[in-house]
């Protein structure tokens, strides 16, 4: 009894402070200490400024031998074409004739890794946890925005041509992968940085977690969860159940242990990314639906995850 309580108490030491997070961004919606205009900009600086600086500075200042993490970045890629591929199917089967066939895939895979990921292996693994994570978040934002446009491209409504420029633009403005990208190229070309520059992005850093968690909190609404609940089921299960299962399972039959194997279940045990909406409405879509699997999916994280993190702990593995 007293190992299952020490395993519960160390899995909400993880999930418990982003829970709090979120709940605090709804009450403050709630009684107007934030609103809509809050909520926008916090969230556009977040993107844009404190998560890039937080995942550059993770992986500059990191001790972590990433040159060891191949095997570990590789797994990651082919678990996310495969599960994608999983999820695609599954719906092409289960939903033949829905017009939202495309958010569904999306909202069965897409994770929340930069945010909610992010805070999982911040709180259990610290600044060593998050420098390897970001390289999970940039092969797996890469893969997600390519496969969200191959599934939610309507049919025969664009050419090849303008589908990988689709994808090109996507990518290549994407503030994360970038800061990801320019923080190996300072890593591996042993380029300096100067201690005031690095002193004054962890100011920024620090304000990533606790700025995107208020917003995430504060941008849910809860009115939608009550439409179109088939899918969002449907969604939410593959999304907190069967990707961490099947992703981690997998994991551990290749041989990782430790903070590899703990990465991988945070990281696939994420609600739905907020960019998915972005995704959907953009490429017009059913953005309802995409909102209310963000939702779903991000208030029932904290259990599954909870509970995920007490399995994994019961056996040692992380």
């Amino acid at each position: 009894m007293g190992d299952v309580l020490h395993q519960l108490q160390f899995s909400l030491s993880i999930t418990g402070p982003i829970c709090l997070m979120l709940i605090l961004g709804v009450v403050f919606k709630r009684i107007g200490l934030i609103n809509d205009n809050f909520i926008e900009v916090g969230s556009k600086l977040v993107f844009q400024v404190t998560l890039p600086t937080m995942l550059f500075l993770s992986i500059v200042v990191s001790k972590h031998d990433f040159s060891a993490a191949s095997g570990f970045v590789n797994y990651g890629i082919i678990a996310s074409i495969l599960f994608f591929v999983f999820a695609y199917i599954s719906v092409k089967l289960l939903f033949k004739d829905s017009p939202n066939q495309g958010v569904i895939i999306q909202g069965s895979y897409r994770a929340n890794t930069g945010i909610i990921g992010i805070a999982f292996v911040a709180n259990a693994y610290g600044s060593q946890g998050v420098a390897l994570a970001a390289l999970y978040v940039a092969v797996t934002t890469f893969i997600y925005n390519v496969q969200a446009v191959i599934c939610l491209s309507p049919k025969k409504a664009a050419s090849g041509a303008q589908t990988a420029k689709l994808m090109l633009r996507t990518l290549t403005k994407n503030p994360l992968i970038i800061s990801i990208l320019s923080g190996m190229a300072f890593y591996v070309l042993s380029i300096p940085v100067p201690d005031v520059v690095v002193d004054a992005g962890n100011y920024l850093a620090k304000m990533t977690l606790p700025l995107a968690l208020l917003c995430t909190g504060a941008s849910l609404n809860f009115s939608l969860m009550k439409k179109e609940k088939g899918p969002s089921w449907f969604a939410g299960s593959y999304k907190l159940i069967v990707a961490p299962l099947l992703i981690t399972f997998g994991a551990y039959l290749v041989g990782f242990r430790g903070i590899e194997l703990g990465i991988l279940f945070f990281m696939n045990a994420s609600p739905v990314a907020a960019a998915s909406y972005v995704m959907v409405r953009s490429m017009g879509g059913n953005a309802v639906l995409a909102a209310n699997i963000i939702a779903f999916t991000t208030v029932l994280s904290a259990v599954t995850c909870t509970v995920g993190i007490v399995i994994l702990k019961a056996y040692g593995l992380i």
